[in-house]
Parts: structure tokens; C-alpha cells; sequence
């Protein structure tokens, strides 16, 4: 009779074993998600593929150029490699068949059998929203991103983006400015940052107790082909897309249309029908997507055991309060008042405009002081070349 303690060693290696070939499968060449998870589900274990002989591996119909990777080792040496570079880098993985791979995302057509993750991994299993839209967004957009993420983050969902530039730089923001976690999805390896300039952002987002995750392996640079596949991620792990400017060819579409065949409810916050990117959102409106202005647009269309499980991780906080508005704001000194009147939160106004139009009424240093208070008081922004726009 084999002893208990025998029993677990062997059970905890045949695991290892399993998750070394899941990492194996998933660096060979010319196999894609639903061609490893047919042979997987064929021969009942990844690492009974990894040991086969040539005949029986062409028998999974893989292409040669795959059988011949698997055969001769090197899909099991770069698993090896890969563990080494991932110890180095302090990232992990997770496989289809472990408990932390998420539950929604299992569901889609084509759900990748391995995920590199720096950050947080329980993250992957709780509620989220994907919040994507342009690169190059107005400061409308830049705006409606950040307010509405952190409006939904500070009430539980876990807001999900691609950390492109733009809209999803101001998604993840929104979620750090509400102290609440968020999880980029990459369309490189985790250990690749991109774009650069966000550098800093994505030591927030781990430091912040979030994540960062990805399909591809260790040292993948950035490849137009990467940010399409990687969307079908983003709206697979999601109860929902947010959509927030983009433009009639933006790549929002994919991630739209995505959503839209995995099940997922897609929102859209109207936009400005004489800019470009306004396109996007106002055509998923017409097509049925939820107008979204505020939270509560998203909150109510949430489903049911969603809206129960996080009513009770945070309290009576998610539908506390009253109506949300964009237009509530409390009783500020005349002058700032006066100066709030004249400016936007879709079009900057630069300080020399403000000033022409202010000039029959305020002095230049009655302006300079009311743009300084409001400033402080985080009720407008300054952009590059002394533009000011209101804050949401």
C-alpha cells in the first residue's frame, strides 16, 4: 500500500508536471487555444502529449511544423526557460484547468490555455468592467474615463483596460484615484512595458494591489497583430465593455464586436456628433448599446448576482446616495463662479481666450486667482499650454 506522504508527492508532481506541459503547449509554434484544448481533452492530460511519439502526435492533426517542436524537446525546453525568465521577473502563470483562471473568460470561443500575470491573480476571479475607447481622446473623453471608473471602482467592479494611451490610460487612473485596484491587459509579454511612457503607471497598478496579464509569453514586443487578439481578452473576463470615444476604424470596434458575440452587455457614452470619435459610441447607441452618462447607467444593467456579491463586499456604499449627475456642483465665490461659467469639459480653453472673454468683467489677477482655487479645489484641469478644461 502506498504511503500517504508517497501518495501526495506523487499527486503534487504529476500537477507540476501537468502545469510544465500546459507552459509547453502553449510555446509551440502553430498551435492556437482550441487546437491544445481539443488534444487536451482527447488524451486527458497535457503532459501525456508532451511525452508522445511522432505518430501519435500527428495523430492530433497538429501542423508539423508543431509535432516536430514537441517531439524533439525544445517545447519542454522552452518551458524550462520560460520558468527561469518568470523567477527573474517575479511574474507567474495560470493554466485553463486552475481554480484562479477566470470563470467568464472559460466561456468564450477561444480562451487562451495560459495566462502570464504580474500583480494580484485573485483579482481575476471578481467582477469587472473593460473600459476602452481611442488614443487620442478629447479632454471629454479623458474625462467621462477617469469619472466613470472611478465612480465604478470605488463601488467594487474591477475596472479592466489594454493600458494603450488615452482612454485606457484614463481608465486605469480613475480606479487608482478611487484606491481601488485594476488589471491591464497587454498585447505583449508582462514584463514588456508598452507603451513606454507608462512606465509608471504600471508600478501603480501593481502597487496598488492590482495586476497585469497577458497570453503572450516573457520578451514579446509590441506586433499589430497582438492588440486585436488581446481584446477578445478584455471583453471575455468582463461582465461588461464600456466604450468611450473612438473613431469609425478604431480598433474599439474589435473589442465592441467581441463583446457583443461573447454575450457581454456593451455601454457607450455619447459623444459630440461633430468629432470623429464620436463615431463609435453613437453608432453602438443606434444599435442597442446602453447610453451611459453615469455610474448608475452602468450599475442597473449589471446582473443580479453581480450587483448582490458586491453590494456585500462593500457595504450598502454601492447604492448609497442620491442620483448621480454630472451637473451637481456646490456654491463657489463669484468670481470662480464666473470662471466656471465660461469654461467646458469637452474643449479646452486656453488662458488668453479666458481672459478675452472675462476681461469686461474680472481683472487679470481676479482670474489668475479664481483659475488657482479651482485648480486646487480639483474643479478644473490645466493642460499643456495653459489650456483649461472642467473637471468631472
Amino acid at each position: 500500500m502506498t504511503s500517504p506522504i508517497l501518495s501526495d508527492h506523487a499527486t503534487l508532481s504529476a500537477l507540476t508536471e501537468d502545469r510544465m506541459a500546459w507552459l509547453a503547449l502553449a510555446l509551440t509554434p502553430q498551435l492556437g487555444p482550441r487546437r491544445i484544448l481539443r488534444a487536451i481533452e482527447r488524451c486527458s492530460s497535457p503532459s501525456k502529449i508532451i511525452s508522445m511519439g511522432l505518430t501519435e502526435l500527428e495523430s492530433l492533426q497538429f501542423p508539423a511544423e508543431s509535432v516536430q517542436f514537441i517531439f524533439e524537446g525544445h517545447a519542454r525546453r522552452a518551458a524550462d526557460q520560460q520558468v527561469e525568465e518568470l523567477a527573474k521577473t517575479g511574474a507567474s502563470f495560470i493554466t485553463y484547468s486552475d481554480d484562479a483562471y477566470p470563470e467568464r473568460l472559460r466561456e468564450i470561443f477561444d480562451p487562451p490555455v495560459l495566462l502570464w500575470i504580474r500583480g494580484n491573480a485573485e483579482l481575476l476571479a471578481q467582477p469587472s468592467l473593460a473600459v476602452v475607447g481611442t488614443r487620442h481622446p478629447t479632454p471629454y473623453g479623458t474625462g467621462m474615463a477617469e469619472m466613470l471608473s472611478r465612480d465604478l471602482a470605488s463601488r467594487g467592479l474591477i475596472i479592466l483596460s489594454g493600458m494603450a494611451r488615452g482612454v485606457d490610460t484614463a481608465a486605469h487612473r480613475g480606479a487608482l484615484a478611487a484606491k481601488r485596484p485594476t488589471i491591464a491587459i497587454w498585447g505583449t509579454g508582462v514584463d514588456v512595458i508598452y507603451p513606454k511612457e507608462n512606465k509608471s503607471l504600471a508600478e501603480q497598478i501593481i502597487d496598488g494591489g492590482g495586476a497585469i496579464v497577458s497570453e503572450f509569453p516573457l520578451g514579446t514586443f509590441p506586433a499589430p497583430q497582438n492588440f486585436p487578439k488581446r481584446n477578445r481578452i478584455l471583453s471575455g473576463m468582463s461582465v461588461g465593455v464600456l466604450v468611450i470615444e473612438a473613431a469609425e476604424y478604431s480598433g474599439t470596434r474589435v473589442t465592441a464586436r467581441c463583446a457583443l458575440e461573447q454575450n457581454r452587455d456593451v455601454f457607450a457614452v455619447p459623444g459630440n456628433v461633430t468629432t470623429k470619435n464620436a463615431w463609435g459610441p453613437n453608432t453602438l447607441i443606434k444599435q442597442g448599446a446602453k447610453l451611459t452618462a453615469t455610474w448608475e447607467d452602468v450599475w442597473e444593467e449589471l446582473p443580479s448576482p453581480v450587483r448582490v456579491q458586491l453590494t456585500a463586499q462593500n457595504g450598502s456604499e454601492s447604492n448609497s446616495g442620491a442620483a448621480a449627475s454630472l451637473f451637481d456642483e456646490a456654491p463657489l465665490p463669484p468670481h470662480e463662479s464666473r470662471v466656471m461659467s465660461v469654461l467646458r469639459h469637452d474643449e479646452a480653453l486656453q488662458l488668453d481666450e479666458i481672459m478675452e472673454k472675462l476681461e469686461s468683467e474680472l481683472s487679470s489677477s481676479e482670474i489668475f486667482t479664481a483659475l488657482f482655487e479651482l485648480e486646487l479645489a480639483g474643479r478644473i484641469r490645466q493642460l499643456p499650454g495653459k489650456n483649461y478644461v472642467k473637471s468631472f
